[in-house]
């Protein structure tokens, strides 16, 4: 039988369950991707396990989020987690080297392996032919220690490209056309396999941002065939022994088929603050501009930025805007640099910054409240920039640099020059001069972690009752994101490793004040109330952990994303959803939620019978029973400590 591309990566590491859509599947995880926000919860979860060496090979720790030194907060933050990757066998990829995904790519990604990673991005990797899954970090964790990563067997949706791109049209038109189509939930528990003779026109970071950005259409992974455009990526780097040649069979059927003509694109433009808000940039030409912002795992090649140089080159940037450029990796910005890109950008009047997510986390160049910024980054969430009464754009580094020019929002097509074609160099220089290998298992058991008041142990979490009754304390409309209910920024985001400290900012923009109601009820408990694709977005598990921790036990919406949806058990609380979505809109907030013999009933099928003020309310549960094992525990580390963890704790030379 032909098979899809997937469905090979799938199979070659397929160690549990049956590839059936819908149904769980463990896969054994290659690698590990580890970026600094999250991956200190990651490294204090692995030290509550016991763990003394990860079991993935490699497994990386970046510093991409925590750029920013207003105090000692993150610098102390950057030396905990060195310590622990020498404690564990962990590559530290330190401050300046850039943001996750890109550097991934250009020194650790392989063709044909798989990658876990606790950030929602991390399917960038699929650009070379990897299998790679964001999830939440307790999740790495886990995979690092050794276990396999559970997760419901995809549908796969094969994307057929054809033809050329026209000029001024990029990779970021491509997404961005999916997402009009399809919306950010349009391909929740999906693979999106991108195949067709129009992939021969895109390089490997033109795929980057579409495997990127399909997260922000809800799928688990983005899977590009591994070819001969993959093989000169890894020769540019002096990795060409790491390609093999990947591609699904001849004939193969997909679940569902999606075809795009890349001739037949136009600039498009995601309005604010939806990715899915796409419209052509024609429709919005003429608005004024505050800034334009280039950068992010969104747009992080060599050509996203030596295109801007080219437009600006020999002009001056509005005087109303200012054009920020962030470049996403030290390999990329030396290359820059030596090509001459980086001088006609700063001497345009560009403000540059260091190699990092940087603003695309609100961590710095947070745009004026209520002024437009167009923005290469990945997602446009309400406050994710920083400013919580943003106006933000997203679309291609053509769109922006233009706009940076006129001061208004500009289609690139009107300008008044022919289009800049730019390739990357033949050779992009890597050196490993950056990157702090593992230690060896005789020095690293020695290493003692730097720990700070910043990064205390985790809580322990109680198992739920088996009767429960809490009133619904806060109800949400459709397509709350993480980045709602745990807040980033440059305020909040360094307190992420102090669930304690992080707990105050709780749903702060949406409810503020949902943490004082939930202190009040404290261990009493309660329940949320979502609409569709609650907890979208960043994979960050803390959206989870917190609530928890400040007494939250159940969520019912109308549907839940997938990541969040995984990461809510792993702490303890109970997702579910509605048998009736209708039913949504009877509920209010402050009624009682009861559910009796909850053991029970999770074990004897998917329906929850339940209680609103005492009406009938039948709901729905979609968890494994090893979910549900792990949700009557307490959560995962319970759960490992029930099942006994000495077999995570084996020393892997």
């Amino acid at each position: 039988m032909a098979d899809t591309l997937s469905h090979k990566l799938i199979r070659a590491h397929l160690v549990g369950g049956e590839m059936v859509p819908g149904q769980e599947i463990a896969l054994r995880m290659d690698q590990a991707l580890l970026q600094d926000i999250l991956g200190t919860l990651v490294m204090l979860e692995l030290d509550a396990m016991g763990l003394k060496r990860v079991h993935t090979t490699p497994s990386v720790q970046y510093i991409d989020h925590t750029l920013l030194q207003p105090d000692n907060i993150n610098a102390d933050a950057h030396l905990f987690l060195k310590s622990a990757c020498e404690r564990l066998g962990v590559w530290y990829s330190g401050p300046g080297n850039g943001i996750s995904h890109p550097v991934h790519m250009e020194r650790f990604g392989v063709p044909g392996q798989s990658l876990v990673g606790c950030d929602s991005h991390t399917t960038a990797a699929g650009a070379l032919g990897m299998l790679a899954i964001g999830a939440g970090g307790i999740e790495v964790a886990m995979a690092m220690a050794g276990e396999p990563l559970y997760l419901p067997m995809p549908e796969v949706i094969g994307v057929r490209l054809e033809g050329e791109l026209p000029d001024w049209v990029s990779a970021k038109d491509v997404i961005l056309e999916l997402l009009r189509r399809h919306g950010v939930a349009g391909a929740r528990n999906c693979i999106l396999e991108y195949y067709g003779p129009g992939l021969a026109t895109l390089d490997a970071m033109d795929r980057h941002v579409l495997a990127n950005m399909g997260t922000e259409m809800g799928a688990t992974a983005s899977v590009f065939p591994s070819d001969e455009v993959t093989r000169d990526f890894l020769r540019a780097r002096d990795r060409g022994a790491d390609w093999q040649p990947l591609t699904a069979d001849a004939g193969c059927r997909y679940d569902r088929d999606e075809h795009i003509d890349l001739a037949a694109l136009e600039p498009l433009i995601a309005l604010p603050s939806s990715p899915d808000k796409v419209v052509p940039v024609a429709q919005v030409a003429g608005e004024p501009l505050h800034q334009a912002y280039i950068g992010s795992s969104g747009n992080p090649g060599y050509r996203d930025f030596a295109v801007v140089a080219e437009v600006v080159k020999g002009r001056r940037v509005s005087s109303e805007v200012s054009l920020d450029i962030n470049p996403s990796t030290r390999q990329v910005l030396s290359a820059l640099i030596a090509e001459g890109h980086l001088a006609a950008l700063v001497e345009a009047g560009a403000r540059l910054h260091q190699p990092g997510c940087n603003g695309c986390i609100g961590m710095g160049q947070a745009p004026a409240a209520g002024r437009n910024s167009l923005r290469t980054v990945p997602r446009n969430f309400p406050g994710r920039s920083g400013t919580r009464e943003d106006s933000v754009f997203l679309c291609s580094p053509e769109t922006a640099a233009a706009s940076a020019l006129t001061g208004t929002i500009t289609d690139p097509r009107t300008l008044a020059m022919p289009y800049p074609h730019v390739r990357e160099p033949a050779r992009m220089t890597l050196s490993d001069d950056w990157f702090v290998p593992p230690l060896p298992p005789e020095r690293a058991r020695h290493v003692s972690l730097l720990a700070t008041d910043n990064t205390p142990p985790l809580p322990v979490l109680n198992p739920p009752p088996d009767r429960i009754e809490v009133p619904i304390l806060l109800k949400t409309g459709d397509n709350v994101s993480t980045d709602d209910i745990m807040p980033a920024g440059a305020r909040v985001l360094p307190l992420w490793s102090n669930v304690h400290a992080s707990a105050e900012h709780t749903f702060e923009a949406l409810a503020p004040d949902y943490v004082a109601r939930a202190r009040e009820r404290g261990d009493a408990g309660h329940a949320i109330i979502g609409g569709s694709n609650y907890g979208q977005g960043s994979s960050r598990e803390n959206a989870a952990l917190v609530p928890r921790l400040l007494g939250l036990q159940v969520v019912i919406a109308k549907s839940i994303a997938r990541i969040h949806w995984q990461n809510l058990p792993c702490f303890g609380v109970l997702p579910l959803t509605f048998a009736d979505p209708t039913d949504y809109d009877r509920i209010e907030q402050g009624q009682t939620l009861a559910i009796d013999d909850l053991t029970r009933q999770l074990a004897a099928g998917r329906r929850i019978q339940a209680t609103l003020d005492g009406a009938p309310l039948e709901l729905v549960h979609e968890l494994s029973p090893r979910q549900v094992a792990i949700l009557t525990a307490g959560g995962v580390i319970n759960w490992l400590r029930e099942r006994g963890i000495s077999s995570t704790k084996e020393s892997v030379s």
